[in-house]
């Protein structure tokens, strides 16, 4: 199967270059030349050479340009106009060129056709979007509202972006996105979870790449999308870097170190952290029950998350030769947490107090990261022929222990319960990749490797006070421990072309995943077959094999205007918390429960988009639907079970949903009117409609929601910048639960001191105190209406001092793989 789609994507690639004009082939001569972005020197892949005859205007020619920017194009000596054609960039023209000989254009620089602000800083202060075959670059800069802020703040200002009050992230809607950091799954971002990211500082980022309609060359997971963050990089010889450091309150300090030491045969950079945050929160929950030993339950709980966490990452590019690189670096990362909330309860029967309790739930947490990383570039010679080899190892460690005590408080004071939980969690990750880039005269052709091989144990105890003994008792029912297995093989190749206004690249990749379970311990899992309605095992070792095309087209209206369309098919795979069979308790009135017997979810996603420039004001918009098999459905059913108090005990489990579909649309403009004011809005309305039964209860429901944001820079005299991002997101509802809309509004100020050598910063995160998730649950045997905040109002202060780094960043004059970003490569395998 391999050989034969490898055969056919040559063969097809074959035919193409053959059917080129063939008056190109006598005398020949070459035109080469390098394609660069003009504001940080990066080169700019698929960037087109146009050559046009100016004795017969209608005989057009050119190519386009491999990984490195670089281009190789064939033709015969005569006289041209020529041009240098880039999406979203001002095109390069050299009119009435006459051509005798083999010519090198040399080093081309595009400008981005945007109005650009005056800016000091060293990144500079663009906020602009880049659209490429598969992918919308947003350079967000350097956004004022992230100055203390984490990344999982700085996502929440990108379109089509959401993150919800609990830290979720979700793309267009859809929360089945992956998050890759510079191209690649990374300790930084954790293993299968966002939560690492909210442990990060945002200043990190130097832009993020909203990818929609992912190209071959990235892992089919993630339904939704892939978010790339790309971290800030520094290419200015000699030694330079900066030193931020924040502080606010609530609680909200840290310090982070960045610097980098480049000559020409190698470049030495590390990255060093330290935060310290607390963020209270608050919730209420007002319960209703059709069964049990109290009808309603009123509860009032108050959060406080204490966060200490410390990273550093440490790397080496070495220079081989003028063509090749190796990089090397280590990232290590640890957090420490502290939560406590209080939970106080009103028990009612018939609208009268029964009694009164008060719950404590202790959790003290501590996870340890580190990654190691090793990569090798070679420029297999001139015209682009390009070899990349990564091989990465990470391992995470969590150690959680939990306390959660329980007091009847009214109408007498007495015991109800003393729990004690223990888990470590244990993940191992290896990644090798491999890809080899072959440019064919007026095209590109790709194939790639990748394998990745993740395993996860869980242990998970749970101890519980016998008031009788005065003794704990190990509940041999929820303690366990459970291995999960998850190992992928991928082959991918994919071929760009341009033929005139008309670009596109189309892609195949081959995915082979392996997911295995083995629990160790005493549940019977008798009663999960029963619930399920199959027969479930929990020691399993499930293998699928499918392909996963893609396709992206480009069509240029105008040089400032176009139409893009994108094909993929995307997969779901489920994680090891999702196929867990043995519950685990977020409290002890709610339980978790994973599915063993859960399958991966398919999805077909189409996308088409516009986008329109002019002078002061660009455009961006799309249209986009993805129907999703097999897709997952998390919903709550009554256990049948009551605690010793008498309270029914209600399971949280996801299923295999049978179909979903999602249809949306987006927009989003940027407006310059003058050099002191920048405006940006975005807007996103979805609908989305799920069908699927089970245990006779029809889960199919329709919600339509939509989310929109508003952001303004205005600078003021006195070297001083004023910005206000606002954000509101619409009401939903899916089968069980409606949401209310949440309104959010941040502010920050910042000025320049030091002679612009440093920077100084005020930020308040929702200002009005408004940022909280409201919604009302109601199935046949409960309801709650509930309003929960995560993080109450903030207000941090922050400064920034660079060393030795100039205005206008020296452009490097190597372009190795590597940077101080870990050494990682632009794309994944």
């Amino acid at each position: 199967m391999q050989k034969i789609l490898t055969l056919s994507l040559f063969l097809f690639c074959s035919i193409i270059y053959s059917q080129r004009p063939q008056g190109q082939r006598s005398n020949p001569i070459h035109i080469t030349g390098t394609v660069i972005d003009s504001e940080d020197g990066q080169p700019l892949e698929y960037a087109t050479l146009v050559l046009q005859s100016v004795q017969n205007p209608e005989k057009v020619t050119g190519g386009i340009t491999d990984l490195e920017g670089k281009f190789d194009v064939e033709t015969t000596p005569g006289e041209y106009n020529i041009r240098i054609e880039y999406i979203s960039y001002k095109t390069y023209e050299l009119p009435n060129q006459t051509i005798k000989e083999s010519t090198d254009l040399g080093t081309i620089k595009l400008a981005l056709d945007v109005a650009q602000l005056e800016g000091v800083e060293v990144v500079g202060e663009k906020t602009t979007v880049e659209i490429r075959l598969d992918k919308k670059i947003y350079n967000i800069g350097k956004d004022l509202t992230n100055s203390g802020a984490t990344i999982t703040d700085a996502l929440n200002n990108v379109p089509s972006v959401d993150v919800d009050v609990e830290g979720a992230i979700s793309l267009r809607g859809n929360e089945n996105v992956r998050i890759l950091i510079n191209g690649k799954p990374s300790a930084l971002a954790g293993f299968g979870s966002t939560d690492a990211l909210g442990a990060l500082p945002a200043d990190a980022i130097e832009k993020v790449e909203v990818i929609t309609s992912p190209s071959a060359r990235y892992d089919a997971e993630g339904t939704a999308g892939i978010l790339n963050i790309v971290l800030k990089k520094e290419k200015t010889l000699g030694f330079n870097g900066s030193v931020n450091t924040t502080i606010g309150f609530p609680i909200n300090s840290g310090i982070s170190v960045n610097t980098n030491l480049r000559t020409d045969k190698f470049n030495i950079f590390n990255t060093t952290g330290y935060s310290y945050r607390d963020a209270p929160g608050n919730a209420y929950f007002d319960n209703t029950y059709t069964s049990g030993s109290f009808d309603r339950i009123y509860e009032d709980r108050e959060y406080n998350r204490l966060r200490k966490g410390f990273n550093t990452n440490l790397g080496l590019e070495y220079f081989l030769t003028d063509n090749s690189s190796i990089t090397g670096s280590v990232f290590y990362r640890t957090s420490d947490g502290e939560d406590e909330t209080e939970n106080t309860n009103q028990r009612y029967n018939n609208n009268i107090v029964n009694s009164l309790t008060y719950r404590t739930e202790d959790e003290t947490e501590d996870d340890t990261n580190y990654q190691f990383s090793l990569n090798y570039v070679n420029d297999l010679n001139e015209d682009g022929e390009k070899l990349t080899v990564d091989l990465q190892y990470s391992r995470g460690d969590e150690e959680k222990f939990s306390i959660i005590e329980e007091n009847e408080t009214v109408p007498t004071e007495n015991l109800i319960v003393l729990e004690n939980v223990y888990e470590i969690e244990a993940e191992n990750e290896y990644l090798i990749q491999a890809d080899y880039v072959l440019p064919m005269e007026d095209a590109q052709f790709e194939i790639g490797y990748r394998g990745k091989f993740e395993e996860d144990i869980t242990d998970y105890r749970l101890d519980s006070l016998n008031q009788t003994s005065g003794l704990f008792d190990l509940n041999e029912n929820l303690t366990n421990v459970f291995t999960y297995s998850e190992n992928i093989n991928a082959l991918y190749s994919q071929y760009g072309n341009k033929f005139g206004k008309f670009s596109f690249l189309l892609g195949l990749r081959l995915e082979n995943t392996q997911l295995k379970g083995q629990l160790e311990s005493e549940f019977d899992t008798s009663e999960l077959e029963e619930q399920l309605g199959v027969d479930v095992d929990v020691n399993f070792n499930k293998n699928y094999l499918g392909l996963f095309p893609t396709l992206n087209l480009i069509f240029e209206l105008r040089e400032n205007e176009n139409i893009t369309l994108g094909y993929n098919r995307r997969i779901n795979r489920p994680r090891g918390r999702y196929v867990n069979p043995f519950p685990s308790r977020s409290s002890r009135t709610n339980i978790f429960q994973g599915n063993p017997d859960l399958n991966p979810a398919f999805s077909n996603a189409f996308d088409l988009g516009y986008l329109k420039r002019w002078d002061k004001l660009t455009l961006t918009s799309s249209i986009y639907y993805q129907r999703e098999t097999n897709s997952f459905e998390r919903v709550q059913e009554e256990t049948g079970q009551t605690t010793t108090d008498g309270i029914e005990i209600i399971r949280s489990i996801p299923i295999n949903l049978s179909t979903n579909n999602r249809i949306g649309v987006e927009a989003g403009t940027m407006y310059n009117p003058t050099k002191w004011l920048r405006l940006n809005t975005s807007f996103n309305f979805f609908q989305f409609s799920s069908e699927g039964l089970f245990n006779g209860v029809d889960y199919g429901a329709t919600n339509t929601s939509w989310f929109a944001r508003f952001s303004s820079k205005v600078s003021l005299p006195a070297k001083i910048d004023w910005q206000t991002n606002a954000f509101y997101r619409g009401p939903s509802q899916n089968a069980q639960t409606e949401s209310k809309g949440i309104f959010s509004l941040n502010l920050a100020f910042s000025k320049d001191i030091l002679k612009d050598n440093g920077t100084i910063s005020m930020n308040v995160s929702d200002l009005l105190n408004t940022r909280k998730r409201r919604s009302f649950t109601e199935t046949e045997f409960f309801t709650s209406e509930s309003e929960f905040q995560w993080r109450r109002r903030q207000v941090t202060f922050g400064f920034v001092y660079r060393f030795n780094q100039p205005k206008e960043r020296n452009k490097g004059n190597r372009q190795g793989g590597g940077g101080n970003d870990g050494g990682d490569f632009d794309e994944e395998g």
